[in-house]
């Protein structure tokens, strides 16, 4: 089981509802949609921060990483990474990353609750 966190660039949205429909939109358009970009420079930066916390799983020797894919930055297109975790270390990395995002101007989503973060 694990933990989806949904980070974009943008303007922060109003409310937890208008947060979970630009999220679902966007995961339409980039990730299961016919749209393939390169991520975006802003997610690819983000990225690069989490990476310097906790190495990419495809790299993890000592099973420390709490990214449940690799390479991270496979779950990224465009503006928009939408990235699972492992359940058992979700607090923690969640919490992490959704302080990176709003330090970087970046709209970080809880897909599990339907909330935006912080």
């Amino acid at each position: 089981m694990s933990y989806d966190l949904a980070v974009w660039e943008g303007e922060r949205p109003a409310d937890d509802k208008s947060a979970g429909r630009i999220s679902n939109d966007l995961y339409d358009r980039y990730i299961d949609g016919e749209v393939d970009e390169s991520p975006s420079e802003g997610i690819a930066a983000y990225v690069a921060a989490l990476l310097e916390r906790w190495c990419d799983i495809t790299e993890d020797e000592e099973d420390m990483s709490p990214w449940s894919t690799g390479p991270l930055i496979g779950e990224a297109s465009g503006p928009l990474i939408y990235f699972p975790m492992r359940w058992s270390m979700a607090e923690e990395a969640s919490a992490y990353a959704a302080a990176v995002a709003e330090s970087m101007g970046l709209v970080c989503f809880d897909v599990q609750r339907d909330r935006l973060r912080p």
